[in-house]
């Protein structure tokens, strides 16, 4: 189950914070009462992390193009006059 940490406490307890999320799971730290972030084990965030990415083959056989995605947009440049030989 996940405890709340007020920043202060996290802070000045951080090796037990870092224990706790160990042992337990994810932790919440609060600051002036609002959730703002969560700390979790690595290995659960790497799974996180791992099930929003397409994997290849996903991506192979989507219906849909992808190569927008792929082609950074081009930047509009001003046109050099043309050099004459004299």
């Amino acid at each position: 189950m996940s405890r709340r940490w007020p920043v202060q406490d996290a802070k000045a307890r951080f090796s037990e914070l870092l224990d706790t999320t160990l042992a337990e799971g994810p932790q919440i730290v609060t600051k002036r009462g609002v959730e703002t972030v969560v700390l979790l084990p690595i290995e659960q965030w790497r799974r996180l992390e791992g099930m929003t990415r397409p994997d290849l083959k996903e991506l192979l056989l989507a219906p849909e193009a992808r190569t927008d995605e792929l082609t950074p947009p081009r930047r509009q440049h001003r046109r050099r006059t043309p050099w004459t030989v004299k």
